[in-house]
């Protein structure tokens, strides 16, 4: 049986070293967690440009991972900017990605969307942004996360207890989008994991269990089963 391959999207970026000019680029542990999945990573440019093609590329794939980067532009889920601490808006961005999530979910793929993932899965299908949380526990920190007994995120993570999982976000979801269901959350009640329901197997991490998933079975197992369910 073929390894499934795995769509990671990529970003603009200027800080690549060995190649000229201007790069594409997504995070390498992303990648590293996939291939120990099983799967076979790959990146899409975010190249506004592509997304007429994107159900034929879908189509050609066997999961997705949302990950990690600046925030989502708040005109995007109706608002504007209301917090100096807002960094990082990238049109481009957001458009090639919100574009992957309901190309995405229209084939039901399965899907691993990770902090700004989640963001983007939650602006995609309707809901807002906190702009702020204000709460430096979650920058750079293990922050402690309960699980809903049974959700997806827990069957792959292969516990019910409580974790530490490292986060690096200052925004996390407001309201919640219809067809959301919040299945982990902080002690502070930042929502820090989803799942859509009735989909196949999307769910969402506002933390990054790339981070640790490299000596942590239970962070890998989020990529596990996102390879298995692919």
């Amino acid at each position: 049986m073929a390894s499934p391959l795995i769509l990671i999207v990529g970003r603009l970026s200027d800080e690549s070293q060995g190649v000229r000019g201007l790069s594409y680029a997504a995070g390498r542990l992303y990648f590293d967690a996939v291939q120990r999945a099983g799967g076979i990573p790959i990146m899409l440019p975010p190249l506004p440009s592509l997304i007429g093609q994107l159900p034929e590329l879908l189509g050609r794939v066997d999961g997705i991972v949302m990950h990690g980067g600046g925030d989502v532009d708040p005109r995007r889920y109706g608002q504007s900017i209301e917090a100096d601490e807002v960094y990082g808006i990238v049109g481009d961005h957001d458009e090639v990605e919100l574009a992957v999530v309901h190309a995405a979910q229209h084939q039901d793929l399965p899907m691993l969307a990770i902090c700004r993932g989640i963001q983007v899965l939650n602006v995609a299908m309707g809901g807002t942004l906190l702009q702020h949380i204000g709460n430096e526990d979650h920058w750079f920190q293990f922050t402690e996360t309960s699980l809903l007994p049974g959700s997806l995120v827990a069957k792959a993570m292969g516990t019910d207890r409580p974790m530490r999982c490292h986060c690096v976000h200052h925004q996390a979801i407001d309201t919640v989008a219809n067809g959301l269901a919040v299945v982990g959350t902080s002690p502070d009640g930042i929502i820090h994991a989803v799942e859509v329901t009735g989909a196949r197997w999307t769910v969402g991490t506002q933390w990054h269990p790339e981070d640790s998933a490299a000596t942590d079975p239970q962070q890998q197992g989020l990529f596990d089963e996102l390879v298995r369910q692919a």
